[in-house]
C-alpha cells in the first residue's frame, strides 16, 4: 500500500517534475508555463516516458500494475511461516496472527529509536503490543515509548493509559486545549495540502502529537494503526452495508482512496516534524490475505465493526479485553471528551468565521467542491490562501456510504450516539 503520496507536474513543453509534497512542485517556476498543473500520481501504477535528446518528455502510456487484492510477488521469496489452507475461522485466525506479527517484525529496521502512537484503540493498541513484543524478542535495549493525545477527560487517554500499563511502555500523555487545536488548524492544512473535513479533523491531534514527539523525545521511526479501518472495514458506517459483497467493495475503495485522505493524514502530520511512519496494517502480505476471505466473514457481527480482527487475538492477552471489544472511536473525536467534542468545538469556532451571506455564495466563490458547512467553507479558505487554484487536488469529499450523512463525523450518526448512550 501506498504510504507517501506523488505528484507529477508537466509543462506544456515537455519538461516533467516530480516531487513527494505538491507543494515542492507549486514554488517551481517555468518561463513558458506560470502556472504548473500539479497532480496526483494514481497508487499502483507507473508511466512510460519517451525522454528526447533535448531533454523533455513525452508520456506514452499510463499502466496499472498493482491491485490491494495481488499478493506481493516477494511472497514467493520470504521467510514468513507456512501458512495454512482453507477458510476454516481457526485456520484464518491463525495465519493472521502470523502475517501481522511478520508485518510489524519487517518494519523493524532501523538504526534510529523507534515510538508508537497509542490511541487506545484496537488497531494502534494491537500494533504497539505486538510492537514491543518484538522489540524484547530482537533484545533492543531501549523501552519502546507510547504516545497518546487527548484533552482533559479523553476518552483515548483513558484508553491508552489501560494499554500502556498493560504492556509496560514508557508511555507519555499530551494534552492540549481547544485554543491550541484552532491555533493548529493553518499549519495542518499547508502541511497536509488538502481541504477535505475529516482528514483536517483528524490530523490536528496527530500534527501536535507529532510536534511534541521530535520537540521532547528521541524516537523517530512511528509506528501507527493506519489502515485497518479501510481493510477491516471498521467505519461504523459499514454496519449499514445492504451486503457483504458491497461492504468488499466498499473496502477496497477506501484502501485505492488511501493516498487522498487517512494515508495523506499520517504521512503529512508526520512528515511534518522530521517523523517517519510506519503502518503493519496496510503490509502487502497481510492485507492481501485479509482481502482474499469470503466477504461474509469480514463484514461486522453481532453489532461489533471488525469483529474478525478482534476474534483473531481474543486469546492473545496482548491487550485488555476491554480494549479488543472497544467501539470505533473516531480520532478526532475520540482525543476530546464526549460532552463537548473536538467536532462541537470546530462548529462554534467556524460560526463566528463564516457567515450565512458567505455560505450563499459559496457556490460561485468554489464552483468545483462546492462546501455545504461552514466549516468546510472555513477549511476550503484556509486552502485557497496557501494553493490558489489548486482545488482539484481532492477530488471528493470523505464521506460514509449508505446513509444520509451531511457531515462525515461518526459522532452524526446513528449507531454512534447509541453506543455512547450505553
Amino acid at each position: 500500500m501506498v504510504i507517501r503520496p506523488l505528484f507529477k507536474a508537466m509543462t506544456e513543453d515537455g519538461f516533467l517534475a516530480v516531487c513527494s509534497e505538491a507543494k515542492g512542485l507549486v514554488t517551481l517556476k517555468h518561463s513558458a508555463t506560470p502556472f504548473l498543473k500539479v497532480e496526483p500520481f494514481l497508487p499502483g501504477h507507473y508511466e512510460v516516458l519517451d525522454l528526447k535528446p533535448n531533454g523533455k518528455v513525452a508520456s506514452v502510456e499510463m499502466v496499472k500494475y498493482h491491485h490491494c487484492r495481488d499478493e506481493p510477488l516477494h511472497t514467493l521469496y520470504d521467510n514468513v511461516e507456512k501458512l495454512f489452507p482453507g477458510f476454516e475461522i481457526e485456520t484464518v485466525k491463525n495465519n493472521l496472527r502470523i502475517l501481522f506479527n511478520n508485518a510489524v517484525k519487517k518494519r523493524l529496521m532501523t538504526d534510529r529509536r523507534i515510538g508508537c502512537l497509542l490511541s487506545g484503540g484496537l488497531d494502534s493498541s494491537l500494533v504497539a503490543a505486538t510492537l514491543l513484543k518484538q522489540l524484547k524478542e530482537a533484545q533492543v535495549q531501549y523501552p519502546l515509548q507510547t504516545f497518546a493525545i487527548g484533552m482533559e477527560d479523553s476518552p483515548d487517554l483513558l484508553a491508552a493509559r489501560k494499554v500502556a500499563d498493560h504492556i509496560g511502555s514508557e508511555h507519555y500523555e499530551v494534552l492540549f486545549n481547544s485554543e491550541e487545536g484552532i491555533q493548529a488548524l493553518d499549519e495542518v492544512i499547508f502541511s497536509l495540502e488538502t481541504y477535505d473535513i475529516t482528514t483536517v479533523r483528524a490530523s490536528v491531534g496527530m500534527y501536535l502529537i507529532s510536534k511534541y514527539i521530535r520537540k521532547n523525545t528521541d524516537s523517530v521511526v512511528i509506528f501507527s494503526g493506519e489502515g485497518s479501518d479501510e481493510l477491516t472495514q471498521g467505519y461504523i458506517y459499514f454496519h449499514k452495508a445492504p451486503s457483504p459483497e458491497k461492504a468488499e467493495e466498499e473496502s477496497e475503495r477506501l484502501l485505492r482512496e488511501l493516498y487522498l485522505f487517512d494515508v495523506l493524514r499520517a504521512d503529512r502530520t508526520t512528515a511534518a516534524h522530521g517523523l517517519e511512519l510506519r503502518v503493519p496494517f496496510l503490509d502487502h502480505r497481510f492485507s492481501s490475505y485479509y482481502l482474499s476471505l469470503p466477504p461474509e466473514m469480514r463484514i461486522p457481527k453481532n453489532g461489533i465493526e471488525k469483529h474478525l480482527l478482534r476474534e483473531t487475538f481474543e486469546d492473545s492477552n496482548l491487550i485488555p479485553k476491554e480494549i479488543l471489544w472497544r467501539p470505533k472511536e473516531a480520532f478526532s473525536d475520540g482525543i476530546t471528551s464526549v460532552k463537548n467534542s473536538w467536532f462541537k468545538i470546530l462548529q462554534e469556532y467556524v460560526e463566528h468565521q463564516v457567515d450565512d451571506a458567505m455560505m450563499a455564495n459559496a457556490a460561485q466563490k468554489f464552483p468545483f467542491n462546492t462546501p455545504k458547512t461552514k466549516e468546510g467553507y472555513y477549511y476550503r479558505q484556509v486552502f485557497e490562501r496557501h494553493y490558489p487554484g489548486r482545488a482539484d487536488w481532492l477530488s471528493h469529499y470523505w464521506m460514509p456510504k449508505w446513509i444520509n450523512a451531511t457531515d462525515p463525523s461518526a459522532r452524526t450518526l446513528t449507531h454512534y450516539k447509541s453506543a455512547v448512550k450505553a
